[in-house]
């Protein structure tokens, strides 16, 4: 392979090492001299690659102290997604549905990774967060169930054991919940959209509990269009009656 490319090819299968042994914030890689042989190259070769990782926030190492997971707290991706991207919606609230579209992508990713390596705690966590969407709804908060609704797709995005995908995941939904809050509300409180958003929300637990990827990854696809559909009928209708509050108010001032 060209000398250029080896130390992301590096970085590529460190990660990979990561995700398939389920490496959390705080957990050890293997000795330099050991996972060097592993991988079939030099140590300075290992050196770059763990450097490229390290460069985008996911490694820590430590003199003398061996080189670590790094933790992908909430304030990174705070700092790094939310914040930039909160300001750019809120210049544009059409924006919103951009990050809608990430989401298509997203949780379609989660899902089919999530069906795959969820260990059995994770499928009880999501039957629980499942179960605790549709206890909640009728609430008197809307939000509570669109917290909840969060809760549910953020332990699909944990179940995936892709700390980079849960950390954007759980920015993006931070970033939703803000500039979408009265959607959500009317979401929450439309029996024609509750109903079927509760059963995509248990086909996907089902599909992934089932350890069927394909099938949670088609699961997700359908939800998120469904939703995108919804909010985007949801203001059309508060655009309709807004236009018709203003025709209402010009009548009532006509000499």
């Amino acid at each position: 392979m060209p000398s250029s490319r080896l130390p992301d090819q590096i970085a590529t299968r460190i990660e990979e090492l990561i995700v398939s042994r389920r490496l959390t914030a705080g957990d050890r890689l293997p000795a330099e001299r050991k996972l060097a042989e592993e991988l079939q190259v030099s140590r300075s070769s290992l050196r770059e690659g763990i450097q490229r990782l390290a460069s985008r926030g996911l490694l820590v190492s430590r003199v003398g102290g061996g080189t670590y997971v790094a933790d992908l707290s909430p304030v990174w991706s705070r700092e790094a997604i939310y914040n930039p991207l909160e300001t750019l919606v809120k210049g544009d609230p059409e924006y919103r549905f951009d990050v809608l579209e990430i989401r298509h992508a997203l949780d379609g990713t989660a899902a089919w990774h999530a069906a795959i390596r969820a260990t059995p705690e994770d499928r009880d966590r999501l039957r629980e967060s499942y179960e605790h969407t549709v206890a909640l709804h009728g609430h008197e908060d809307p939000m509570e169930e669109a917290r909840a609704d969060a809760s549910f797709h953020l332990a699909i995005a944990e179940a995936s054991h892709n700390l980079v995908l849960a950390q954007v995941t759980r920015a993006l939904f931070d970033l939703l919940q803000v500039s979408i809050s009265r959607n959500l509300e009317k979401l929450y409180t439309l029996p024609k959209v509750y109903e079927p958003l509760s059963a995509q929300h248990g086909e996907l637990t089902e599909a992934i509990c089932a350890g069927q990827p394909d099938r949670a990854r088609e699961a997700a696809y359908v939800h998120i269009n469904f939703v995108h559909a919804s909010l985007k009928s949801i203001d059309e209708d508060i655009a309709r009656k807004a236009r018709s509050a203003r025709l209402s108010a010009e009548k009532t001032h006509m000499p």
